[in-house]
């Protein structure tokens, strides 16, 4: 993505929050998936927040049940898969600029 610098990469949710929790410097946004193997997008979600409550999760799923759920949780935003690349750059941007969004 141009403009954009990706940090670090995850397989799974646990290797997502060991990953974050290495990082010196947190990323200014994170992108998480709801079905992931050894820990869900959800699960990670809570983690990092218990590290980091600042930081800024936009939550990444097919399975529009859980949009309210992960936004109680503290994810900024909500994509809707499948998504393009103009709304993934979209939602980033308004997450930049924080307040609480809900895209679908």
């Amino acid at each position: 993505m141009s403009g954009f610098e990706v940090v670090a990469i995850a397989n799974n949710g646990e290797e997502a929050i060991k990953k974050f929790q290495k990082l010196e410097e947190k990323p200014d946004i994170i992108i998480l998936d709801y079905r992931m193997p050894i820990k869900n997008g959800i699960d990670a979600l809570k983690e990092i927040l218990k590290m980091d409550k600042n930081s800024k999760i936009i939550f990444a799923s097919a399975d529009r049940t859980i949009k309210e759920e992960v936004i109680q949780y503290g994810a900024l935003g909500f994509l809707d898969k499948p998504f393009n690349h103009k709304k993934l750059i979209s939602i980033v941007n308004k997450c930049l600029g924080s307040a609480k969004l809900i895209h679908s």
